[in-house]
């Protein structure tokens, strides 16, 4: 797989990269130290995952992700901090990111660009269980406009708890195989890309 990192501090992209290419199935094709460069090594290489730091001076982390993202919705940008704030962990949400790994956890990273490029996310289902308190809500979405049916709303509601497929299949009496269909129509209506998409989608609509 090929990656793109990108951190303002210039030792510790040196460290990445030689922590991830002490794997041989990953390929650092380019170094960025800037949100601003980010998005031009995005567009000059165009790799599997973008690795990108959140706090850097000028365009953040977050802001060039979302630029990426709008223009290339499939685009995987995994995000870097040194702390877990709330904010940053639900704004990476929104906008799409695969996911959100604290820099001191270094030994989770590979792992974490390996589940990134299996089209999984790596929030973790703790983080979206947080998701009601991180963003205020409260039990009352209305996503009658939306065309969803009394059994995409339990599905969906099940999802926003931070519960898997097979623990949905379990809760619901479905099997896995079916609960994965319903989840693919519903984000088919809703215009989301996936099931973190989906839970930030369920607890802000009001």
């Amino acid at each position: 797989m090929k990656i793109i990192i990108v951190d303002d501090d210039s030792f510790i992209c040196t460290s990445l990269k030689t922590i991830l290419q002490s794997d041989s199935e990953i390929e650092v094709v380019a170094v960025g130290t800037s949100g601003e460069e980010a998005i031009e090594l995005y567009e000059s290489f165009m790799p599997d995952i973008l690795l990108m730091d959140i706090q850097m001076g000028g365009i953040s982390g977050l802001d060039a992700g979302e630029r990426i993202l709008s223009k290339h919705p499939d685009a995987k940008v995994l995000l870097l901090t040194t702390f877990s704030d709330n904010e940053y962990i639900v704004k990476a949400l929104q906008i799409g990111a695969k996911g959100y790994l604290v820099k001191q956890n270094a030994e989770a990273i590979i792992p974490a660009l390996k589940s990134v490029m299996s089209g999984q996310s790596v929030f973790g289902n703790e983080i979206v269980a947080k998701l009601p308190s991180f963003l205020g809500g409260q039990n009352k979405t209305d996503l009658s406009n939306y065309d969803i049916n009394e059994r995409e709303m339990e599905i969906i509601e099940q999802v926003a708890k931070g519960l898997n497929n097979k623990e949905i299949a379990d809760a619901l009496f479905l099997s896995e195989g079916t609960v994965r269909n319903y989840l693919s129509v519903i984000l088919e209506k809703l215009k989301l890309r996936d099931r973190t998409q989906l839970a930030v989608f369920y607890w802000q609509t009001k």
